[in-house]
């Protein structure tokens, strides 16, 4: 628990929980299930992949629910995340702007789409060069399925240990997918607040 108060609840997700159950009963776990354990009323308002850690923000009541919805939806939220990708990727600075949308015959995977996709906007900033990869800042402006991810590969730096998208060598690179969702700013439902959020990237 990042931070509590009587109607927000903001979590670190690990890499390899789901954020809400899927339909298979083996996947019944995921981190709703687990709050609600602790906050019976505890309810999701966005999504982190499975795959991904870091922070990820639950309402404890419909009031609060609804209010940080709409500010997810209106972009009025800031999201900042960490990678690590393959390669050198240059400029230091720079946007991806394609649309995207679910590759159906693939699915989950996700795929550009200039026809039938919903424009998708990524900002990012080189934080370091390693040897083989690079350390990136990104920051999505919208929020589609798979976009930090989709948007690297899309510029030939797939994120490392990405099984979705990454080819051997960039899967191979890392035990997990090299994405964390690092810095979080929302305003408080009832106070009307400024907060803002941030977890130690684990890798």
């Amino acid at each position: 628990i990042i931070y509590q108060d009587e109607d927000l609840l903001i979590l670190n997700k690990p890499s390899g929980l789901l954020t809400v159950p899927g339909k298979d009963p083996l996947h019944a776990d995921c981190l709703e299930k687990r709050a609600q354990r602790v906050f019976p009323t505890a309810k999701i308002v966005h999504r982190l992949d499975m795959a991904t850690s870091g922070l990820i923000c639950l309402a404890l009541n419909k009031a609060a629910h609804s209010h940080v919805s709409r500010q997810f939806q209106d972009r009025k939220t800031q999201k900042r995340y960490i990678a690590r990708v393959f390669g050198k990727l240059t400029p230091e600075t720079g946007s991806v702007d394609l649309p995207l949308i679910c590759d159906w015959p693939n699915r989950p995977k996700q795929m550009v789409n200039f026809e039938y996709g919903k424009p998708s906007l990524t900002h990012w900033q080189v934080l370091n060069y390693e040897e083989h990869a690079t350390r990136v800042a990104l920051t999505p402006i919208t929020g589609r399925s798979h976009q930090l991810r989709v948007h690297m590969l899309s510029q030939g730096h797939v994120i490392l240990g990405d099984k979705l998208y990454a080819h051997s060598e960039a899967f191979q690179m890392a035990s997990r997918l090299q994405l964390h969702a690092q810095w979080l700013a929302l305003t408080h439902p009832v106070t009307n607040q400024a907060l803002e959020f941030t977890s130690p990237c684990p890798f």
